[in-house]
C-alpha cells in the first residue's frame, strides 16, 4: 500500500513540475536563470520529469517498469539536489527535492 502512495505522489508532483517547466512558468524560468542553466535545459528537464511520471503510471499495470520508474526519479532527485548545492541554495529551497528523492529511493527499495 505504501508503494502505491509513494508512486502517486511522485507521479503527480513531477507531472505538475514538468508541465510547469514546459509551459514556461515564470518561477521555473527564473530558477534556471539563477542556477545559470540554459532555458533549453529547463525544457529537457520538464520532458524528463513527465517521462518518469508516465513510466511510473504505466507501472501500475506493468510491474516490470516499477523499479525503472523509481530509479528514474532517484536520478532526478540527485540531479536536483546537486543543482541546489552548486547554487548554494538554502535548505528552504532544497527541502522539497530532498523529500522527493527520499520518496523515490524508498519506492525503489520497496520494489524488492
Amino acid at each position: 500500500m505504501l508503494i502505491i502512495v509513494f508512486k502517486v505522489v511522485l507521479i503527480v508532483v513531477f507531472l505538475i513540475a514538468g508541465s510547469g517547466k514546459l509551459a514556461g512558468a515564470n518561477m521555473h524560468i527564473e530558477d534556471f536563470k539563477n542556477w545559470q542553466l540554459p532555458q533549453w535545459f529547463r525544457i529537457l528537464t520538464g520532458l524528463v520529469e513527465i517521462f518518469g511520471s508516465i513510466i511510473l503510471f504505466i507501472s501500475f499495470w506493468a510491474k516490470e517498469l516499477e523499479m525503472f520508474g523509481a530509479l528514474w526519479f532517484v536520478g532526478i532527485g540527485i540531479g536536483g539536489i546537486m543543482t541546489h548545492i552548486r547554487a548554494n541554495d538554502d535548505m528552504k529551497d532544497t527541502f522539497s527535492i530532498v523529500i522527493l528523492f527520499l520518496i523515490a529511493a524508498s519506492t525503489f527499495l520497496l520494489c524488492f
